[in-house]
């Protein structure tokens, strides 16, 4: 499977020592045609106005919105939660999204950046351990639409979810060693879209 990693800011070497931890070698993605080379994308953590705006300036913003609408598989973490949800709340002004996926999120949601903090979680992956999360100023979701399955929560807020084609949380796993969210969005979330356009 190919699979590109958003390579403007952020969590971009981890995304991609995680995959290669999963058999599964990445292509940093900052041109258009780098992205029309993959069949899948992550979004790693950062800053989602920064993101955004990088993405614009390297004329990949509007590429990415049409792959996600035309079904591309999608995983963002943390702040690429934020640019895969289609309702922000205490959104910046004028923050613009990629969009796809049918949430509400909170951005910064747990505090600011001396609040970040690690938690054990349990994750809806079929195993009974529990998932290392590591939250650095980072969203939750308020709300979810339809078709949209919550994987793992805290205090009653979902911070991982998925639709059919797109994974989100809120936490970094890139950061933990533990590669099981990479593993799932590959197996779970990738292999299935892409099965269902062949």
């Amino acid at each position: 499977m190919r699979v590109g990693v958003l390579a403007l800011q952020g969590d971009v070497r981890e995304h991609v020592s995680a995959l290669i931890a999963c058999g599964v070698y990445p292509t940093a993605i900052r041109r258009p045609q780098e992205l029309d080379a993959v069949e899948a994308l992550i979004i790693p953590g950062g800053e989602s106005t920064t993101i955004a705006h990088l993405a614009k300036s390297f004329e990949l913003f509007n590429p990415i919105k049409m792959r996600i609408a035309s079904g591309m598989p999608v995983y963002g973490s943390c702040a690429g939660m934020i640019l895969l949800a289609d309702n922000i709340l205490d959104a910046m002004d004028g923050q613009e999204v990629f969009g796809g996926l049918d949430i509400t999120v909170r951005r910064n949601a747990f505090g600011r950046q001396v609040d970040s903090f690690e938690s054990d979680i349990a994750f809806a992956d079929g195993s009974d351990v529990a998932l290392r999360a590591v939250f650095i100023r980072a969203p939750w979701v308020e709300k979810v639409g339809t078709g949209i399955e919550v994987l793992a929560q805290i205090d009653s807020h979902p911070v991982a979810v998925r639709s059919s084609t797109i994974l989100a949380t809120s936490f970094h796993p890139e950061l933990t060693g533990d590669h099981r969210i990479h593993r799932y969005f590959i197996e779970e979330v990738a292999r299935g879209a892409l099965k269902q356009v062949q």
